[in-house]
This record gives structure tokens, sequence and C-alpha cells, in this order.
């Protein structure tokens, strides 16, 4: 009795694709349940180094009708949580706040403009803000990379969330700062 017949069959009932293939089968499941390794971003998060970062935001057209109440929760609560890309980010320290003045362009008589005050009333409850936060994201060749591999660039938008608010700025400045 002949291995290998002329069907390609093995003793005459088994195919050779059906072994080769029942086997690779077999290699997969043994790889998964008893050589299942360890997460890659546990490997990842253990080998960089996070460094400190400042990043600025423009916060722009912010509807607050206090907004001495606000900066005061920002004194109160240094920390607030960020979000990038609707995905959490980790909490970033409030160092620093600067409320930026509304202006409006006026034509002089003699055809230069000129930034003015803006007279509407409306516009004492819309503000432009340049808040400074810190925190810790690792350096690579292409960026910024907070935990969670969440990167920050330069007109990315974040999400602050605090206490009492939640608004939206764009990413104006990220440098490293000096430990």
């Amino acid at each position: 009795m002949k291995i290998i017949d002329s069907k390609g069959r093995l003793f005459g009932k088994l195919s050779i694709l059906d072994v080769a293939a029942a086997g690779i089968i077999g290699l997969v499941i043994i790889g998964i349940f008893f050589f299942p390794g360890t997460p890659l971003t546990n490997k990842i998060a253990a080998q960089t180094k996070q460094k400190p970062i400042e990043v600025q935001i423009l916060v722009r057209g912010l509807g607050v009708s206090n907004l001495d109440s606000l900066f005061e929760e920002f004194k109160q609560n240094e920390q607030a949580d960020i979000v990038i890309r609707n995905q959490p980010a980790g909490k970033v320290k409030i160092t620093n706040n600067q409320l930026l003045p509304r202006t409006t362009p006026v034509p002089q008589p003699d055809g230069t403009v000129k930034a003015l005050p803006d007279p509407r009333p409306e516009i004492g409850m819309i503000r432009d803000m340049l808040i400074t936060l810190e925190g810790k994201a690792e350096a690579t060749s292409t960026g910024f990379v907070l935990p969670g591999s969440k990167k920050v660039k330069i007109g990315s938008s974040i999400q602050l969330q605090g206490n009492t608010y939640d608004f939206n700025g764009t990413v104006v400045s990220i440098e490293l700062k000096n430990s």
C-alpha cells in the first residue's frame, strides 16, 4: 500500500492539504494559549522617558458671565483633565491664565486702521484667554506624545475639563521644560 496515492491523499483517506491546514491551525492555537507574550503598551511605557513640557492653549470665544469665579477655580484646582480627539489624555497642571483683550478694527480718517476695544455690550461675556499647562510627555522625532499615546502638536484641539468647566482650546505653543 502506498503512503501517498495518485490523488494526493495519505493512505488513500486524508488529503495532504487538509493535514497541512490542520497543522498550521494547531500551531496557531498553541502559540496563542501557551506563548501569549506581554502587552506591547506595557513595554513601551516602561521604556519611554517622559519629560516635563509646557503647553499654551488659546481659548477663543468662551462664553462666561463670571470670569473671576473661573480663574478662582483654576487656582483652587490646579489639576485639570484633558481630552484630545475625544479620548482622555490624562491630567495637567494649570500654571497660568491670561485674559486677552477683545478688539475690533476701526478705520481712521487718514486711511489707517486701529484696533480699539470692542464697544458692543454682549462682548462682555465672550472671552479670549491664553492658558498655560504643564504635564509630562515623551519627546519623539515626530513630536510630543502624552500618556495614552496621544500626540499633541501646535494646532491640535484640546478639551479642558474641571469641576465647573468644560471648553476647547487650540495648542499655540509647546516647549520642553528644563527639569
